[in-house]
């Protein structure tokens, strides 16, 4: 009996069969396995991509360097990531100063809407102003440069685009951010918004266009209401809940 019993335990210590082992797969750095309960169900284990928040928060954005930068910084942000014309926001600052209006830009402290169609006119790229209305910018098609007050404070961001009830903004100061569009309509500055159009012999590289992978991402400041979640009951509510506290942006691949 005692040979019987020790015969076993040698095939279970030996893993000949009964007892196996899983090598951990090889995988980049930023991605992981994650098994189904994590993720809302499923069969088999899911591969996510996590990326750092604070790399995230300010994808595709370009980050304003001065404290009254902001009109710079959004042009620049659909110069490089909608149109796919690389300049920098030093660039676009000495070119607008250079095109514009110089002594009412110092004046100010600050960018118009007309300094920009002035720069990027020298670029050889069309522009246009409109005044529109909410249900405008939810059928609006590409990204475009939008004034609110904000606390008191003017400031140009970038519109990117209205789902599920959210607006979503490239903000040169805080990075990517979302709103309500009941909260988005009380900040809109005179319902104004400024449009770039990609050259006619260049297609539009469309890095701002929302996408299903992004839409995990929403600002911590616009759920903290939200805090208290009921069951979970599909992956992608799990999706939203992860990147929206975890400090961590995951997609699936």
């Amino acid at each position: 009996m005692y040979t019987v019993l020790l015969g076993i335990l040698a095939v279970v210590l030996g893993g000949t069969g009964l007892w196996s082992r899983h090598e951990p797969a090889d995988r980049p750095l930023d991605q992981f396995d994650l098994s189904p309960a994590m993720v809302g169900g499923g069969a088999g284990e899911r591969l996510v991509k996590i990326e750092p928040m604070s790399e995230l928060k300010f994808k595709h954005i370009v980050h304003q360097a001065y404290d009254y930068s902001c009109g710079s910084a959004a042009l620049v942000t659909i110069l490089n990531y909608h149109l796919g014309i690389k300049v920098s926001e030093q660039d676009s600052m000495e070119g607008m100063m250079d095109k514009g209006e110089k002594d009412k830009i110092i004046a100010r402290r600050g960018f118009s809407l007309l300094d920009m169609k002035r720069y990027v006119a020298s670029l050889g790229v069309q522009s246009a102003g409109f005044k529109a209305e909410m249900k405008d910018l939810e059928e609006l098609k590409d990204p475009a440069i939008v004034p609110i007050d904000y606390a008191g404070f003017k400031h140009f961001v970038v519109f990117r685009g209205v789902r599920d009830g959210l607006v979503f903004v490239a903000d040169p100061a805080m990075g990517n951010i979302t709103f309500s569009v009941t909260e988005f309509a009380t900040l809109w500055d005179g319902n104004t918004l400024f449009l770039v159009y990609p050259p006619k012999d260049k297609p539009a590289v469309a890095q701002l266009a929302l996408t299903d992978q992004e839409l995990g991402v929403i600002d911590p400041d616009r759920i903290r209401g939200r805090a208290t979640l009921g069951p979970i009951s599909n992956a992608h509510a799990m999706e939203r809940l992860l990147n929206g506290q975890g400090g961590i942006s995951i997609h699936k691949q």
